[in-house]
């Protein structure tokens, strides 16, 4: 290779070069991944350790440097993992994701190398300082937006499932994912890993690596007392079979205290002989991983090595801590590399994998998925026998799994007790033990670890990488699932391609869980879905009927890049509507389900199934006192908002249908108007906003030991007779 004595003009924005590299002459004068070759050749070789040890510096250079520009970011902990992220990439693995948000400037690094920030017009290192931590640019934390990164990664606990969601779907890539040991204090990392292995036996393409710096945000980690065979004997503990764990300790020729040291400070020879064992034992591990080995690669070096500080105080860089800072240059010149090195890495890291991230990794095509055929929907008569809607759904959930082989039902808390028992009967609960009895066996496609977390990250991190998902849940439980959902369907909004909305069906609401009393009444968690519903891509639906949920579930499956929420009750309940008046109401927001006539009409918006009931005996009693009634079924009040009101232009698959004023009157208009569910009453937002008749509101306020539904409803104040006093309340004030 001719040696280039021109600055490359990716480098324009790097602030300082090093005049000369020791054996670069001898180890760096050819890429040692060549042309046509998408990985090194051999990990023991000396030429392939050193290449590795440059792409190692460059990425923790980059990292101080885009960080500094901004006085904001986190560079310590990738630092201290940026040995094993070059060597997956100099070993051919691109597909790399993580459970730590605050490794964004690394990851945003390592795709500026292999030139996947281009897609987003980022070229030079200039281009990433301007636009790290800047709107339309490379935001704090992972998100879907960002091209060649395969998942969002904010809150701890996350990441290993969506390693292990992509692992299922792609059964011969590896799925590296970065789990740091203050993240290891969460339990959820560990429990999914444990349920998903005994659920999916073969699937072991993901490979997680630990993290083991010592440090957490703020303070050492909770495991960092750890010994060596006490980390080795925990993860086999929970299952790993094969555990290969690299300590810088073990190379250490400078004397540095502690458990933790920086191998940057090694001697040249040293730091070799660590990054050759890195790179050895990456390769291991990813090909135990690939060949059926549930394996773990443990990387234990001291947190913020070879940037700025060491430990917790190198995680945060704060104002004040700029480029120009002492310790910041020092650390910069430090890890310099010459304009020679820097081209010899970028032509590495872009020859790794066949190309760039962002046209190799499996997050950034659209995954295939199978025709369902015709939904097998049964259409009930008006007021006929009574049904349970849970059911009712059911049946279409079975056909989707038996016509799509990647579909998979996540319940923590059992099927039959949601009222869709008929699920696991059409379909299985996935398990290895084969029982008919109860419906399970080792092919199943219903997944039911007793965590909401991984019930919901399983299903919500499929649905992200691009296939059909249900996450089932009473409403009660489902808050400790919740965040990895939210994660999603925002990741979801910003995302450059289509994917399957991630879909729940939420049942056995406060209202049918009289004696198990406030423990399992808990519908504030509708406070969350109605906040999340000014996002732009959250729909939570409130089908009424057993025919309305059918509907609701038809419109959700042919829909994209949504969040969507479908509430109902697993209690046998009266047909109010066809099917096509809840097409329609999903397009509107509601459905008029009755009109009496009076001398002046109140207008009641329900939300939900069961507060039709009072509602429906409200009504009949003020027909009784010449009073007449609208009842509407609110099944859809994201419609109901104003335009302005929700963030629908900014997301990828744009959603702006809103309920038009004249509609709105049609529904809402009357001499009074109450709003009416047995849940968060923020969830009656949309109308509040928009009615001008004198109004009020019915909702949820706390639980208590009932013997029926009826009780509870009355408890919190939902009975007919108080319906009928407030409407007649308003009806005597003035129009405001």
């Amino acid at each position: 290779m001719t040696v280039n004595t021109t600055i490359p003009s990716f480098c324009q924005g790097i602030q300082y070069f090093a005049e000369s590299l020791p054996e670069f002459a001898t180890y760096g004068t050819e890429p040692v991944i060549a042309t046509e070759q998408i990985a090194i050749a051999s990990a023991s070789d000396r030429a392939a350790v050193y290449q590795t040890m440059l792409a190692a510096d460059a990425l923790r250079y980059l990292t101080l440097q885009i960080t500094a520009s901004k006085q904001s970011g986190h560079p310590g902990g990738f630092a201290s993992i940026a040995d094993a992220i070059a060597a997956l990439v100099m070993l051919g693995y691109k597909n790399i994701l993580t459970e730590v948000g605050h490794h964004a400037p690394g990851f945003y690094s390592n795709m500026f190398l292999d030139r996947s920030l281009e897609d987003m017009d980022i070229a030079t290192v200039q281009n990433m300082r301007d636009r790290f931590r800047e709107m339309h640019g490379l935001l704090g934390h992972l998100s879907g937006q960002i091209p060649g990164l395969l998942n969002p990664a904010g809150p701890l606990g996350q990441g290993q499932h969506f390693a292990m969601a992509a692992a299922k779907l792609h059964p011969n890539t590896l799925f590296p994912v970065t789990i740091g040991d203050g993240g290891l204090g969460e339990p959820y990392i560990m429990s999914s890993f444990g349920h998903f292995n005994t659920a999916f036996p073969q699937v072991t393409n993901f490979l997680p690596i630990l993290v083991w710096n010592g440090y957490s945000q703020e303070h050492h980690s909770m495991v960092s007392t750890k010994s060596d065979r006490e980390m080795i004997d925990y993860w086999k503990g929970n299952g790993f079979a094969e555990v290969v764990l690299v300590n810088a300790k073990d190379f250490d020729n400078t004397n540095q205290p502690g458990d933790y040291v920086d191998s940057t400070q090694f001697s040249f020879e040293n730091r070799m002989a660590f990054v050759r064992a890195v790179l050895e034992g990456t390769d291991r591990a990813a090909k135990l991983a690939l060949s059926g080995q549930l394996t773990v690669l443990i990387i234990k070096q001291l947190k913020g090595a070879g940037v700025h500080k060491r430990g917790a105080k190198s995680h945060n860089l704060y104002p004040g801590d700029t480029t120009e800072k002492d310790y910041i240059v020092s650390a910069l010149k430090q890890r310099a590399l010459t304009p020679e090195a820097w081209q010899l890495v970028r032509t590495n890291f872009e020859r790794a994998a066949g190309s760039p991230a962002s046209k190799c990794v499996v997050s950034e095509t659209e995954l295939p998925l199978p025709n369902l055929g015709q939904l097998p929907l049964t259409e009930y008569p008006i007021d006929s026998e009574k049904k349970v809607a849970t059911t009712a759904m059911g049946e279409l959930v079975v056909h989707v799994g038996q016509n799509d082989p990647n579909f998979l039902l996540a319940n923590a808390d059992g099927n039959a007790a949601s009222g869709i028992n008929n699920v696991n009967i059409g379909l299985k609960i996935v398990h290895p033990t084969v029982d008919d009895d109860y419906f399970q066996g080792p092919q199943g496609q219903v997944y039911e670890p007793l965590s909401e977390d991984a019930c919901a990250g399983l299903a919500a991190g499929l649905a992200l990488f691009g296939a059909r998902t249900l996450w089932c849940s009473y409403e009660s439980f489902a808050i400790n699932g919740l965040p990895i959902w939210q994660t999603v369907t925002q990741a979801m909004a910003e995302l450059r391609h289509p994917t399957p909305s991630t879909i729940t069906l939420f049942t056995a609401g406060a209202l049918e869980q009289g004696r198990n009393g406030w423990t399992h009444q808990r519908p504030e968690i509708e406070n969350y879905f109605a906040a999340m519903m000014r996002n732009g891509n959250v729909f939570p639906l409130f089908p009424c009927d057993a025919n309305s949920i059918q509907a609701c579930y038809e419109w959700a499956l042919a829909t994209k890049n949504k969040g969507i929420t479908i509430t109902a009750s697993k209690s046998p309940l009266p047909i109010r509507v066809t099917l096509e008046a809840t097409r329609q109401g999903l397009q509107d927001g509601a459905i008029i389900l009755q009109e009496t006539p009076g001398e002046q009409t109140v207008v009641f918006a329900v939300i939900g199934d069961m507060p039709l009931i009072p509602v429906f005996e409200a009504a009949a009693m003020l027909a009784e006192q010449g009073v007449g009634a609208r009842i509407v079924s609110v099944i859809n009040p994201r419609r109901l908002y104003r335009s302005t009101d929700v963030a629908w232009e900014t997301c990828t698959n744009k959603d702006g249908h809103f309920l038009d004023e004249a509609g709105f009157a049609r529904f809402f208009d009357g001499d009074a108007s109450i709003g009416v569910t047995g849940g968060t009453s923020a969830m009656l937002e949309p109308i509040m906003l928009r009615s001008t008749c004198q109004r009020d509101t019915f909702a949820w306020k706390r639980g208590e030991t009932a013997a029926s539904a009826g009780q509870v409803m009355a408890y919190n104040g939902l009975t007919a007779e108080a319906l009928v006093d407030r409407s007649k309340m308003l009806l005597s004030r003035d129009r405001p």
